[in-house]
């Protein structure tokens, strides 16, 4: 998975890492249409910390600090644990379909539910969704620096996604090293701001008692637990595509269910009662100057850096379905990273975050789908398990499913437009439930087969049929 050189002539192609890459690739392709080799796995411990980067945020602080607002803590602990469960089940669900299958959420989905052309869909509105988010992000993340330190919040935005950018393009392992340097040293300093804010308070009194603001019912403040992280949860596969056992999937995001809800979510709820408010996010950037900053970046960092991850393998999936083009992932985060931080830095990014709440609840319902599918009724995904042991991609996949299609849509207004209960979890479960429905009754039906041809658009004429798609697909 190193970094690829230029080892050759324009057009000529060279193995990297095990991947067989365009030479004066730029950064890694990291398996972007192809599964990931069992050789090429991660151990446990820099799978844990990668899944611990993800578990604490300012924002997880400053969501703690809401409900705390209007909870009591025991409440608060009863919403946390709802929202931890729901997501647990959904992320290793999908997660272990990921870890066995060696594939990325886009492309698992063209053999678990939606087929070729509805994997192209799942892919756009992924991708869309995640560097939206990262753009979002990114101007959180000048404005907190820019109140800390000064300076223009556009110039602190350009840093910001200009250095993930840069971390991206070379991929997961190196992404996997910045974890391991970056999360213990936030949360160390994050508990040294908190512990210090805290200190002065009695925690029991704080534990008991009343919320200061006014009551927010169970179900909304589970909504928004389980609601704000659902999205991560379907594209869970971009992660667990590099563990290597089923067990550690489990335990690693059950760990970091546990640290980003019961630890940080409830001392965000603790925090929210001492001040009676929840702007907290002053007190656990506390560490003021160069140490604030690196607090921010590295919050910022380690979610965003996942956001155009995804959004990355989203459109790499997409232009292959639809034109027809090979491209490198690398060069795909160049182009999402530059335009996502452009348009935060220029303040355009935070007027979509309507558009981009939308495509929340339309995300789950994919969710839904791939469990059912993968699961339980297990229509469309028999070439994945013909071709797993030999570590290849079938030869070809369906074109079309489109009783998918209709579910997701019929899914997505459930979400949108039904009041009651979770959203996110509305949506996820509809779409479960109709597929399971359709499946066993023989109308979940695929159309077409589409023969799979994923190698680089330079690479000359493609070989004689073989019955698999090589691995080393870049």
């Amino acid at each position: 998975m190193a970094a690829h050189k230029n080892t050759g002539a324009a057009g000529s192609t060279a193995e990297a890492g095990g991947e067989t890459v365009a030479a004066g690739a730029v950064g890694s392709d990291d398996y972007a249409l192809a599964r990931v080799p069992r050789d090429k796995r991660l151990g446990f411990w820099t799978m844990l910390l990668q899944w611990l980067a993800q578990s604490g945020s300012i924002s997880q602080f400053t969501l703690g600090a809401t409900i705390g607002v209007g909870m009591t803590f025991g409440d608060a602990f009863l919403a946390f644990t709802l929202g931890a469960v729901i997501l647990e089940v959904v992320i290793f669900a999908i997660g272990l379909a990921g870890m066995r299958e060696g594939l990325a959420t886009p492309l698992l989905t063209r053999w678990v539910g939606f087929g070729r052309n509805g994997s192209a869909l799942v892919s756009l509105v992924i991708s869309i969704s995640l560097v939206g988010w990262f753009g979002v992000q990114n101007t959180i993340f000048g404005e907190s620096v820019s109140s800390l330190v000064g300076g223009p919040p556009w110039l602190w935005c350009a840093v910001a996604g200009l250095a993930i950018t840069v971390l991206v393009i070379f991929g997961f392992r190196y992404m996997a090293v910045f974890a391991k340097i970056v999360t213990p040293l936030f949360f160390a300093m994050v508990a040294w701001s908190v512990t210090d804010a805290l200190g002065d308070h009695s925690l029991s009194e704080l534990i008991s008692s009343p919320p200061p603001g006014e009551t927010i019912p169970l179900a909304v403040a589970a909504t928004a637990i389980a609601g704000g992280y659902m999205t991560g949860a379907i594209v869970s596969p971009e992660m667990t595509r590099y563990n290597r056992k089923g067990s550690h999937v489990f335990l690693q995001s059950a760990s970091s269910m546990i640290l980003s809800e019961y630890i940080v979510g409830l001392t965000g709820v603790l925090l929210g009662h001492m001040v009676a408010s929840s702007q907290v996010s002053h007190i656990v950037l506390s560490t003021s100057g160069v140490f604030g900053v690196l607090v921010v970046l590295m919050s910022t960092a380690k979610i965003n850096d996942w956001n155009l991850y995804g959004s990355s393998l989203g459109v790499v999936n997409f232009f292959q379905v639809v034109f027809g083009k090979r491209l490198h992932r690398g060069a795909v985060t160049v182009a999402l990273g530059v335009a996502g931080t452009a348009l935060s830095a220029v303040g355009i990014m935070t007027h979509f975050t309507d558009f981009l709440s939308v495509l929340g609840v339309a995300i789950p319902p994919v969710g839904g789908i791939i469990v059912a599918e993968y699961w339980v009724v297990r229509r469309t995904r028999g070439p994945l398990d013909a071709t797993r042991a030999a570590g290849t991609l079938p030869a070809g996949s369906p074109t079309w499913v489109p009783m998918s299609l209709v579910i997701w849509a019929a899914a997505f207004c459930v979400g949108k437009f039904y009041d009651g209960g979770i959203p996110a979890l509305n949506s996820l479960l509809t779409a479960f439930v109709l597929y399971c429905v359709l499946g066993f009754a023989g109308w979940i039906r695929p159309y077409g087969t589409t023969t799979l041809d994923d190698r680089p658009a330079d690479a000359g004429p493609a070989p004689a049929a073989t019955g698999t798609a090589s691995v080393g697909a870049p």
